[in-house]
């Protein structure tokens, strides 16, 4: 039995959310969304350091740590309209990558299996085979599709001799059947890498890859509606898959494998908003972020709010959902909505 609890830094939850037990579901039983570390960067290929990602995420934020973040854009306080709560940091050792593996899978698997939406906090992109299949497990294999914001495709098939690792999880997800190669959705993709062959390898599997020169050339909000399509056919859920490194350098220096030229703060926090109130999102994860070297913990806080632009379009579609007057991005902020 994995075991759970603060690995790095101090044993704070999320902002200040209340605390569950993965391994006693009626802890979370009533929750909408969990929050969860998945502290491994036994992965990496360059620079580690995303081990202490979960508790960089949780503490990044000038303001108090009581659970509460009206957000002044959605007109919503994510963190009291929804049920969110922490389950603190699943047990890893970069040592023991086929055991972290397992430890993470499970306590995903465990908090999707509740109908409870599962967002893990990195930790390197190793953890997106098991955060994915976890999720699919859960939810319907072949079932939930993938949004993937990322300078890199990760669909490599060995690295150093091994087959799992950070450049590597969505070859062995779509191997997995967990989710469908054609269901794959990845933004943002730029560089030097992957090779030909991996290339052709990801045509064969139909894979679309949205990379920077076409987002440019066609707009960021264009692709993204045609993803958006693609992903909800024949797919009840979506996994939102964050790699911070899909930002230039500039706005998110604290990163393993840092890529020129990829979008800025702003943009990413748009899309993961426009995922996660247009998109049935079932499962979420951000990753990559390395405090070792972050400074003025820019990258920190940039993936916070990614977390907490997410929960906020999350609360914003369900009180849509529930009717009244749909939310408008284009009202004043002082209309009284």
């Amino acid at each position: 039995m994995a075991r759970y609890g603060a690995m790095f830094g101090p044993d704070v939850t999320f902002l200040g959310v209340d605390r569950c037990d993965v391994t006693d579901p009626g802890t979370y039983a009533d929750a909408d969304v969990v929050i969860i570390g998945a502290p491994f960067d036994g992965g990496t290929s360059h620079r580690a350091g995303a081990r202490f990602g979960p508790s960089a995420l949780r503490q990044a934020c000038y303001l108090p740590h009581n659970g509460s973040r009206p957000s002044l854009a959605m007109r919503v306080d994510a963190l009291r309209d929804l049920r969110v709560l922490d389950a603190g940091d699943v047990e890893c050792y970069s040592g023991d990558i086929e055991g972290s593996i397992a430890a993470i899978e499970e306590a995903v698997r465990r908090i999707a299996g509740t109908g409870s939406i599962p967002i893990v906090l990195g930790g390197d992109h190793t953890i997106a085979l098991p955060d994915a299949r976890g999720v699919a497990t859960a939810r319907g294999r072949g079932r939930v599709s993938m949004i993937h914001f990322d300078a890199h495709a990760d669909t490599g098939n060995v690295q150093f001799g091994h087959l799992y690792g950070h450049g590597l999880p969505m070859r062995r997800l779509d191997e997995s059947g967990a989710i469908r190669g054609d269901r794959f959705l990845q933004i943002g993709l730029r560089g030097y890498w992957p090779e030909p062959e991996t290339l052709a390898w990801m045509a064969e599997r139909g894979m679309r890859s949205y990379e920077m020169t076409e987002i440019v050339a066609r707009g960021l909000d264009e692709c993204l509606t045609e993803a958006f399509a693609i992903a909800t056919d024949e797919c009840e859920g979506v996994f939102l898959s964050v790699d911070i490194d899909v930002c230039d350098p500039g706005h998110a220096p604290g990163t393993g494998t840092p890529e020129p030229g990829g979008l800025t703060a702003r943009e990413l926090l748009d899309s993961v908003r426009r995922v996660c109130y247009e998109l049935p999102v079932v499962g979420m994860e951000i990753v990559e972020v390395a405090p070792p070297y972050d400074h003025a913990d820019v990258t920190a806080f940039l993936g916070n709010r990614v977390v907490l632009e997410a929960l906020s379009a999350m609360a914003r579609r369900r009180k849509d959902a529930a009717g009244g007057p749909a939310w408008d991005p284009r009202q004043p902020l002082l209309d009284g909505r």
